[in-house]
């Protein structure tokens, strides 16, 4: 019994973004399409200034930028191929303080 409550409850910790759709659309009190379109927007921008580059920082939130991977060679473990992986880039998010304590 106690592992079907653990599982209810991690399901009500995950916040998707159908979720703040709503949420959003609710405490704006504009339509739910309206408000998908301006998320995606937002999204799409935010990721077009990350990747040329530029670093967004929201105050009191954190700081989304590109983080580059050095490159590295990794070997199969079947054929024992060495092979070579250039420089990779990731999307990276570090959490202001301020979010960091806002759940303590």
């Amino acid at each position: 019994m106690p592992h079907q409550l653990t599982l209810k409850m991690a399901q009500h910790l995950n916040f998707n973004k159908s979720d703040l759709v709503l949420s959003m659309a609710k405490k704006l009190g504009i339509s739910e399409l309206n408000t998908l379109s301006r998320i995606d927007h937002l999204i799409l921008e935010m990721t077009t200034q990350v990747a040329l580059d530029r670093k967004i920082e929201v105050r009191g939130f954190g700081v989304f930028r590109k983080k580059y991977i050095r490159p590295r060679k990794f070997t199969n473990p079947k054929t024992q191929q060495v092979t070579y992986l250039g420089e990779t880039t990731t999307f990276h998010f570090k959490p202001s303080k301020k979010l960091i304590t806002s759940n303590d």
